[in-house]
């Protein structure tokens, strides 16, 4: 590619300001907050969301405001979404600790500790890596360029900011309605089981009762998962729920049915349908779901071969060829000075064998888990970089990537005889430090090119992407933290499926905990679906994974995305129009997800804050009594109630249709 041709919507002569402290410090305060929403997100649809978008609009509309650039809102938008990459890495493995049992809540000096080392490691790695990453000319980064483009149309007037807030604003009182202590008027989802009438089959000359039926469950009335299944489209979003139709509608009345002795449990030992159907998901389904999920993983790296082995070529080759800059060049050519660079990474791995070290409990473990971190981070980092630069950053197969080093290691140690809790400790730390090293990665390597498109200084935005890490790392512990004590990490609440995945193979390989019977029928089950060529096992395995009110919920989102093109065709939409219609709906999910996910987080802290204090509702009971009574007597709500949650299906596809298609049409 000849460089000397590119050029960029900022020219490189330009002396525009970039690096400012309101840049920085909007930056800092976005990445906190998003971060925040996608826990939530992640732990509870198995799903996060790139910020790169939310936070574009977001800079525009502030830095505007405080006569900003266009180069400090690039900067802004660049620190802000490493909140959210982050914690995506973090949510894959952090609550594995507390799923596994290693740790019977969240620590958080150890896990502040897993994601400012993964964090910076992934900074330090994509700088020496970004001229071959992002300076490749085969290389479509889908997803850069769409935001470059919101940002260069920003420039026109027009933000998109109002479609932001405002849905931010509907789901975050639907939140607050839905969930406050004490209110209690509206049931999220209802589901019931339809029990039928037992069945006897003659088994080897015995006649044996079988009990069993069906679980039925409604979406759950969540703005926030229809926002992801909007976002991710109607394909994604069936395939998911097709896993969960597998699960739940097939597998659990199965595991049931042939399983006679829970029908005696349902009656003379006194527990619901209910709880047997909830206790055979988890206890059986799940672990069928996990098998699933590790030949899934290595599936999709598989089909990615020839992309990461020309992620890991161009990593090495750009390696041996870099060299400091020892003339004057284009303020768009320079980075961070690599000898500094190299000796940072040098550094990090001092503090990182410590960690290893008071995880496992062995010197010579810790040493090994700290080569092991440095060599597969860096290759694991040109991976995630190439991968983005193909498909973009939402569809980054870090999990893959971090199954893989988990296994790696865990191998390693029971080989060198480190087992037991220390050796599930430290192969999760592995995980931990590797999953959120990729997660950053993939993420920044995408806002650099973003940077490039619009003329941004790489060591700049490099600069910011640290300071992100170290204060989104510091911070972003304590909304997982109140979460995890107020809605429990591994619940259906906050079912958090890969990290799930890291606890069951962390534990099962180094302390010989596991279902090997399910994982392996899982496995089995995997290999059926890829011979059958079906799309995505992965997010099958994920489908069956994750509570059916929440696969639902994310599926009604993708047809309300089928429902808007349907009706841009009917009514002969220009390409234009068409993807004019598609970002406002982009945005308007966007803030649907950013505003159920930080009322759930802000509220999880209330409830911490009532434990404390002794209060029993936030809102106080004189507001309490007055709602209930205006449900009563105007909506004639007597117990909680999941017709009004019906009622938000209809005005968010109201929402995400009509608003999408009016401002295509007026050309907004």
């Amino acid at each position: 590619m000849d460089h000397q041709e590119f050029k960029p919507f900022v020219p490189a002569h330009s002396e525009l300001k970039e690096l400012s402290i309101k840049a920085l410090v909007l930056g800092v305060v976005m990445a906190v907050v998003l971060g925040a929403a996608n826990a939530y997100l992640g732990m509870k649809a198995g799903l996060t969301v790139a910020a790169t978008f939310p936070a574009a609009v977001v800079a525009m509309a502030a830095l505007r405001a405080l006569k900003g650039t266009i180069l400090e809102e690039n900067i802004a938008r660049t620190t802000a979404s490493v909140g959210e990459a982050l914690v995506a890495g973090a949510i894959f493995t952090i609550p594995a600790f507390v799923i596994s049992g290693v740790w019977e809540e969240l620590h958080y000096w150890e896990s502040t500790l897993i994601m400012f080392m993964g964090g910076t490691l992934g900074v330090l790695f994509v700088t020496i890596l970004r001229r071959s990453m992002v300076e490749e000319a085969d290389l479509p980064f889908p997803e850069s360029v769409a935001a470059a483009e919101i940002v260069k149309a920003g420039q026109g007037g027009q933000t998109g900011a109002g479609a932001v807030f405002m849905s931010m604003g509907l789901a975050a009182v639907w939140e607050l309605i839905k969930n406050s202590n004490g209110i209690h008027l509206v049931a999220d989802y209802t589901r019931d089981f339809f029990h039928l009438a037992k069945s006897k089959i003659d088994m080897l000359g015995t006649k044996v009762g079988y009990g069993g039926g069906f679980l039925f469950e409604t979406p759950a009335a969540s703005p926030a998962l229809v926002g992801v299944g909007f976002i991710v489209g109607l394909r994604v979003s069936a395939v998911l729920f097709a896993g969960a139709a597998m699960g739940w509608l097939v597998l659990v009345p199965l595991g049931i049915f042939i399983n006679p002795a829970l029908a005696d449990m349902a009656g003379a030992g006194g527990h619901s349908w209910l709880e047997i159907a909830e206790e055979v998901w988890l206890k059986q389904i799940r672990p069928f779901a996990v098998g699933t999920m590790i030949i899934a993983a290595f599936y999709t790296l598989y089909n990615l071969k020839d992309s990461l082995f020309a992620g890991i070529t161009k990593a090495i080759r750009d390696l041996r060829e870099k060299k400091e800059h020892s003339e004057a060049v284009s303020r768009l050519e320079i980075d961070l000075d690599f000898k500094k660079v190299g000796i940072a990474i040098l550094l990090l791995a001092i503090p990182l064998f410590f960690l290893y070290d008071y995880f496992a409990h062995s010197i010579g473990g810790a040493f090994v888990l700290t080569i092991i971190m440095i060599v597969l981070g860096f290759l694991f980092a040109a991976v995630a970089g190439y991968l983005v630069g193909l498909v973009g950053s939402s569809n980054n197969p870090i999990s893959g990537l971090t199954l893989s080093s988990l296994l790696i290691a865990a191998v390693l140690l029971v080989i060198i005889g480190v087992t037991g809790e220390h050796g599930v400790l430290a192969v999760l730390g592995v995980a931990g430090v590797v999953c959120t090293s990729a997660g950053i990665a993939g993420d920044m390597t995408q806002d650099l090119k973003v940077g490039h498109i619009l003329g941004g200084t790489p060591w700049k935005m490099e600069v910011g992407e640290i300071i992100g890490v170290i204060i989104a790392a510091l911070v972003l512990v304590w909304p997982m933290w109140a979460m995890d004590q107020v809605y429990q990490i591994g619940s259906a609440e906050l079912p958090a499926p890969q990290a799930g995945l890291m606890a069951l193979m962390a534990k099962g390989i180094v302390s010989g905990e596991m279902a090997w019977p399910l994982v392996i029928a899982g496995m089995f089950f995997a290999v059926g679906l890829i011979l059958i060529k079906a799309p995505s096992p992965m997010l099958v395995a994920v489908g069956m994974y994750l509570p059916f009110h929440s696969t639902s919920a994310i599926f009604i989102g993708g047809i309300i995305r089928w429902i808007l093109s349907v009706v841009q065709k009917r009514n002969k939409a220009t390409e234009d129009q068409i993807t004019k219609a598609e970002n406002k709906g982009v945005l308007l999910s966007s803030g649907l997800i950013a505003g159920e996910a930080l009322m759930a987080v802000i509220l999880a802290f209330v409830v911490l804050g009532e434990r404390l204090s002794g209060v029993e509702h936030f809102l106080g009971d004189a507001k309490i009594s007055s709602l209930k009574h205006f449900a009563v007597s105007v909506l004639g709500v007597q117990e909680p109630s999941a017709i009004i949650g019906f009622l938000v299906f209809i005005g968010l596809a109201f929402l995400l249709i009509r608003i999408p298609v009016k401002a295509a049409q007026n050309n907004k």
